[in-house]
């Protein structure tokens, strides 16, 4: 008895060191495995195509009818068939940023309580569109769906274009006449300096962020009025000016209009990021800041001329991206090389370097769509990790086949905007990947927590050894694909998200094998 209860308690020790033995085995296989697939996913995550980064932004302009809509009379329906065909050409032409004219000159080409309906947009100040629709609202969603950014784009200070029309009581210079000024040429133009003026344009910008799903507001050169407006004499600013010395102000009055277009500028970035850090500020400054920076370069100084110190917003970072009008060809007296490479070099907080090139009608050039060629190299070889450039204007694809076609093979394929590392982003988890076979059909689904957020998915499937990418849109969450594609089979899918400031997600990442 007491032997087999021995030969007993030996067996089971046997069978019990086995077990742990087997167990260890197992564990550490198991680990071993689960290393192993970690370290193939690591290595396939690694290998994932990366998406070129170029931000590829045109001016869509909509005073004076320059560019949409074509005429001041047309009904919602061609308007909305003039948009579509546009965005049509830009999606297809690998365009992915819009920079859309929504208040051409104190008025709007969208719902407001704060300024009226634009004359451009029906030939009456202040008519509402009928059958209703709201043409941001349209420009935005359709811009969207083609996986580009729309910026709203607005001249700050310029009260009435020549061309808009008369001037009745839906007016803003009849709702505001104490700050605004009558110019020689025609238009009428807000004081800049007078603070009911900040303060009405610090309402137009947030009541845009707050109500509409915008990428980002920009302002172009129009701050004080070029003198050629007012016949070359002097802005008349006497009643703002005398506030000011009355106040014991010591500033000369250059350096007073300097200041408060400055303090304008720095007021404007810091809203837009309390209310929506996201929503990207920039500016398109006229490309000088003075003549002889840099060495050699003649013409009219912003510094000078406008009271636009550009230099200064682009030092202190008050602004996302920069895109100084560089509308001068290669070499010349406003060397459209020199002057990038000069900005560039006063680009000390890194942000966005956007040129803007006139693609509509560079002068002095034989060939304009070679030079536009050449500038664009230009822009990529001296901004590569940031590389970027706004055209003036979309006419200049839309009514110019070489130029269009030029364009095209330089964006031959899909790009996002490069992202904008200073703003705040919560992009750090990987989305959730679900599949589902059904025969030789994959369906994929994902999400992602603070969807809202999201601005693209980039998409990876690999057949074989080879690799291919997708860029879809916010709102596509869920795919049928081949598991066979031209005899090569599936063998790897990996998601990414990247969110409205540009950043990219870890990848998801599921092999078939």
């Amino acid at each position: 008895m007491e032997a087999s209860i021995i030969t007993f308690k030996t067996t089971f020790m046997n069978l019990k060191s086995i077990n742990i033995f087997l167990f260890i085995f197992l564990s550490f296989t198991f680990r071993a495995q689960m290393s192993l697939n970690k370290i193939d996913s690591e290595e396939l995550i690694a290998k994932l195509p990366t998406v070129d980064r170029e931000f590829r932004g045109v001016w869509i302009s909509t005073v004076a009818n320059i560019n949409w809509p074509s005429k001041n009379n047309l009904t919602v329906a061609q308007q909305k068939a003039e948009a579509l065909q546009l965005l049509d050409m830009l999606e297809a032409a690998n365009f992915n940023a819009v920079i859309f004219q929504a208040r051409p000159s104190a008025d709007a080409l969208y719902k407001s309580n704060l300024e009226p309906w634009s004359y451009f947009l029906s030939g009456q100040t202040g008519k509402t569109p009928f059958p209703f629709y709201d043409p941001l609202e349209f420009w935005i969603e359709e811009t969207h769906k083609r996986n580009m950014e729309l910026h709203v784009w607005m001249n700050p200070f310029r009260a009435s274009h020549s061309t808009g029309g008369p001037i009745t009581a839906q007016s803003m210079v009849k709702k505001m006449p104490n700050q605004i000024v009558k110019l020689r040429n025609g238009m009428y133009w807000f004081d800049p300096a007078d603070p009911a003026t900040q303060d009405h344009v610090s309402k137009v910008v947030r009541d845009i962020i707050k109500n509409y799903d915008v990428d980002g507001i920009h302002f172009d050169d129009y701050f004080y009025p070029y003198k050629e407006y007012n016949g070359g004499a002097d802005f008349p600013d006497y009643q703002s000016w005398t506030a000011y010395q009355k106040s014991g102000g010591q500033l000369s009055r250059a350096d007073w209009r300097r200041d408060q277009v400055n303090r304008f500028v720095k007021r404007i970035y810091t809203e837009i990021k309390a209310e929506k850090n996201f929503v990207k500020f920039g500016i398109s400054p006229f490309g000088i800041w003075k003549p002889g920076f840099p060495e050699g370069i003649t013409g009219s100084s912003q510094y000078d001329e406008l009271y636009a110190d550009a230099k200064l917003w682009l030092n202190e970072g008050w602004l996302d991206y920069f895109a100084p009008q560089l509308y001068w060809k290669i070499g010349g007296a406003q060397d459209y090389e020199a002057l990038l490479h000069w900005w560039q070099q006063e680009n000390t907080k890194n942000r966005h370097l956007f040129p803007g090139i006139n693609t509509v009608g560079i002068k002095n050039v034989v060939n304009k769509s070679k030079e536009i060629s050449e500038q664009i190299k230009i822009d990529r070889a001296l901004n590569a990790k940031d590389k970027g450039t706004i055209h003036w204007s979309i006419a200049g694809l839309s009514k110019n086949k070489e130029m269009l076609e030029t364009i095209q093979n330089l964006y031959k394929e899909k790009a996002l905007p490069p992202a904008s590392f200073w703003l705040k982003s919560e992009n750090t988890v990987a989305p959730s990947l679900y599949t589902l076979t059904d025969g030789n059909k994959i369906k994929l689904n994902w999400q992602q927590k603070k969807s809202q957020n999201i601005a693209y998915w980039i998409l990876n499937l690999k057949y074989d050894n080879q690799w291919e990418t997708e860029i879809l849109q916010a709102t596509t969450t869920t795919m049928l694909i081949e598991s066979q594609k031209n005899n090569k089979k599936l063998k790897a899918i990996a998601i990414r998200s990247v969110d409205r400031v540009g950043k990219e997600s870890p990848a998801e990442i599921r092999t078939l094998d």
